[in-house]
């Protein structure tokens, strides 16, 4: 080991992670507290990783942060994650942040303070490329002043800020490509909640438990689009027609445009969502590119609307993967088995239910017959801890008949997953 050089050594600190891991790894001997002051890139401090973070005061876990971070010189990513800590002072972190700003390029923040800390206004106009802040405040963004112009990545999670700064902030990242949005608290200035942001770079997008009477987002390089759990009167994307991944789950909303142009979509996976299906198959039908199709847990608006398999085997003959949730009512699946298409790219289907009964296995059956090229089937079940007599027949039918249905493709990997 004392053949190593001393930037390797700082390399294998630096992938530690956790910071009291490194200073304890230092004192192996003269060498490595060499590498941590000198040639460490990387500190990450959580108060859930550590216990003994949990049994001294927040002064005194202040203490150890500044020792520890001012005998380094250099640090590139810097992780302070402090959700069970009450406060900080305000001085001891900006201290942390101006001695380290200069050659630093990801800074995860999840610190209370009093008074709020302006990560902005300390940050900014530096060489940051991957900012994440947590149960922050935002506000007065100047984008000339404030400005990341290397920043490529931005979380926001539980941070107050409102819809103007929210515009504002995008508008001072130049070259920025990801953004998370979890949980905000937009500031309203009116009664009517608005948020119409605009990034020409932008390619990916998360948006988690956000509730908001209009989002509308520019973005002409978009990829990636994600809501999850969010409450929308009308959300609007406005493309070239780059987006190729759309994940939907648990999110209300009434209009939802995801644009005209779509061709390029490989990705579409629909969950815990409610549909009016011709809308939204016109939206996604001339995705001829379509790799892997989800419709899970899909509730129609229109009772009569029934999915069937030679729509979706002749508009995406591409589809190599695909999953469908399996609902019977009033005698009617939603994916019918209408046609005689097959779909001949599909190398994995995924298949589940919430309520089982005894066409379930003849749905299975059919749906094996129209993927003639399987290679990988999951079946997803729901079990209810209290079972009837009936119940339990229907569940023992069902495993009856997938042994012997299975005996005639044993080319196909099966799985099961209960919950």
């Amino acid at each position: 080991m004392e053949h190593l050089p001393v930037e390797v050594i700082g390399n294998i600190l630096s992938r530690l992670g956790g910071a009291r891991d490194v200073v304890i790894a230092s004192v192996t001997c003269r060498k490595w507290r060499e590498a941590s002051r000198k040639h460490l890139h990387t500190l990450a401090f959580n108060s859930n990783d550590l216990p003994p973070y949990r049994d001294i005061t927040p002064k005194q876990l202040e203490i150890l942060i500044t020792q520890t971070i001012f005998q380094t010189t250099g640090l590139q990513g810097v992780s302070i994650l402090m959700d069970d800590v009450d406060e900080f002072s305000a001085s001891t972190v900006i201290a942390w942040l101006m001695y380290t700003r200069e050659t630093l390029r990801r800074l995860f923040y999840n610190v209370r303070t009093s008074p709020n800390v302006n990560i902005l206004e300390i940050c900014g106009r530096q060489k940051l490329e991957t900012l994440a802040l947590a149960h922050n405040s935002i506000t007065g963004v100047e984008p000339n002043f404030q400005r990341f112009p290397c920043l490529k990545s931005l979380s926001l999670s539980h941070v107050s800020i409102s819809a103007l700064d929210l515009s504002l902030l995008l508008t001072a990242c130049p070259k920025l490509e990801s953004l998370e949005l979890v949980n905000l608290e937009i500031a309203m200035s009116d009664a009517q909640v608005t948020v119409e942001l605009s990034c020409p770079t932008l390619k990916s997008i998360y948006v988690e438990a956000i509730s908001l009477d209009k989002f509308m987002l520019e973005a002409d390089s978009i990829e990636r689009l994600h809501l999850r759990d969010c409450a929308l009167e009308l959300f609007e994307l406005i493309g070239i027609g780059t987006l190729k991944y759309f994940k939907i789950d648990d999110v209300s909303v009434i209009h939802l445009d995801i644009g005209e142009t779509i061709d390029n979509l490989e990705v579409v996976d629909v969950s815990n969502f409610t549909i009016i299906w011709p809308k939204f198959y016109q939206m996604i039908s001339r995705s001829s590119k379509l790799r892997k199709l989800r419709l899970w847990d899909v509730a129609f608006d229109d009772e009569d609307e029934v999915v069937d398999l030679e729509t979706i085997a002749v508009c995406f003959p591409q589809l190599k993967h695909l999953a469908l949730s399996y609902e019977l009512r009033d005698g009617v699946m939603h994916y019918g088995l209408q046609g005689s298409s097959n779909l001949e790219n599909v190398m994995v289907l995924e298949l589940g239910w919430t309520v089982i009964n005894d066409l379930f296995s003849h749905w299975v059956e059919e749906l094996l017959k129209r993927c003639p090229n399987l290679r990988k089937m999951i079946i997803f079940g729901s079990v209810s801890e209290v079972k009837s007599h009936e119940e339990c027949q229907i569940l023992a039918n069902f495993t009856s008949s997938i042994v012997q249905l299975m005996r005639k493709y044993m080319n196909v990997e099966v799985h099961f997953e209960f919950e």
